[in-house]
């Protein structure tokens, strides 16, 4: 196990917000949902860019993110990373803001995403990579990749499509209750089942939202954020796994690499799958939902589809998961895993409205990058965990 010396809690996240979402059409650059993002994040905390001396931002829009983003801010001194590992690359950017932090390069750091994905369409915002070992098959990239792992779990465990079904429908209800979902019709099992196949298993309703979107949250020392206007909400532990970059690569394709940034989230922080309160999983495609709940320890491996039927974890249910609409339902603006944490610390400091989960001190935000290769688990708390 790799040792770390980051300190439990000592940093917080004081602002979360959401740039203008769904299709925001042209005229928008994903530079200017970024700055958006950020704007509207230090408004919630109570701060300007004055205070600001360190950006982390990635996009697929730009090859310089952290460079584009200081320009934009007008921030030269500020301290800059743009890691990208696809959707998990923002739970990244917190551990290495608090690596900042706590090493005094930086006292207030930005995490910022933004896409303009919809508006643009998918072949002017992605770069296509030749693969030597999957180009000449010519798979349809990433649902191919993700349809493979459901097809396999469906062999391996008796997983129905019904219950994949269960994951959008259950993501569907959550999104009713947020007025800023893309998604506003309810969904039923015979919904999805009857939609458009794109990647055997996984129909369209299977796989997540193409929008656009971004945002931004602060990140501040404990010390600091006690000053500040809203209650912080704590980085208690962190882990992240690097498998694989290409799904013919993947050790295993019905295990992924959330077991192990789960056992180091957990233990870094003290806590367990029992104590979460709120479960955030990156929900690209309704498969991802089942594999990230086993292997965070909510179900047994394999058991993931019967754990998801009967509304288990739509509102109501026993475990609350994915309660903005997710990736499914909510938006998904190309990278998602930031709109975990704001979600996260949005239902930490009781703003969800009708979608509040009562009593919340503990959430698991969990950022899954590539075809299931770069997995990264974060856990937040409250004031009452520390």
């Amino acid at each position: 196990m790799m040792k770390t010396s980051l300190k439990r809690g000592s940093v917080a996240i004081v602002g979360a917000a959401e740039s203008d979402l769904g299709e925001v059409g042209p005229g928008f650059s994903a530079m200017d949902l970024m700055a958006q993002g950020v704007h509207r994040a230090l408004a919630d905390a109570g701060l300007t860019t004055r205070d600001v001396d360190g950006i982390f931002s990635a996009t697929a829009q730009s090859r310089f993110a952290g460079l584009a983003l200081a320009e934009y801010l007008k921030l030269p001194e500020a301290f800059i990373d743009s890691t990208a590992t696809g959707g998990s690359s923002f739970m990244g950017h917190l551990a290495k803001a608090q690596m900042a932090i706590e090493t005094g390069m930086c006292e207030v750091a930005v995490i910022a995403y933004g896409s303009t994905q919809r508006s643009l369409g998918r072949k002017n915002t992605s770069v296509g990579e030749y693969n030597p070992y999957e180009t000449p098959y010519k798979p349809f990239l990433p649902p191919t990749a993700y349809a493979m792992a459901a097809a396999r779990h469906m062999h391996e465990f008796g997983t129905t499509r019904e219950q994949l079904a269960e994951v959008a429908v259950a993501a569907r209800q959550w999104a009713l209750l947020n007025p800023a979902a893309f998604e506003k019709k309810p969904l039923s099992v015979a919904d999805v089942l009857s939609s458009r196949m794109v990647s055997y298993p996984l129909t369209i309703r299977d796989c997540c939202l193409v929008t656009d979107g971004g945002g931004a949250i602060v990140v501040t020392s404990a010390e600091r954020a006690k000053s500040l206007k809203k209650p912080p909400v704590f980085l208690l532990g962190e882990g992240h796994v690097t498998t694989h970059a290409s799904i013919s690569n993947m050790p295993n394709l019905v295990e992924t690499g959330a077991i192990r940034s789960g056992e180091l989230a957990y233990a870094r922080s003290g806590l367990s799958a029992k104590d979460m309160d709120v479960i955030e999983v990156y929900d690209a495609f309704t498969i991802n939902t089942i594999l990230f709940l086993e292997d965070l320890g909510f179900c047994k491996k394999g058991e993931g589809g019967a754990f998801v039927t009967g509304g288990n974890i739509a509102p109501g249910g026993n475990l609350p998961v994915n309660t903005n609409g997710g990736g499914l339902s909510y938006c998904h603006p190309g990278m998602y895993g930031l709109f975990l944490l704001i979600e996260s610390v949005r239902q930490l400091r009781g703003e969800c409205g009708a979608r509040q989960i009562s009593g919340a001190n503990t959430a698991i935000a969990h950022g899954n990058g590539g075809v299931l290769s770069s997995q990264n688990t974060v856990i937040l708390g409250t004031a009452a965990t520390l």
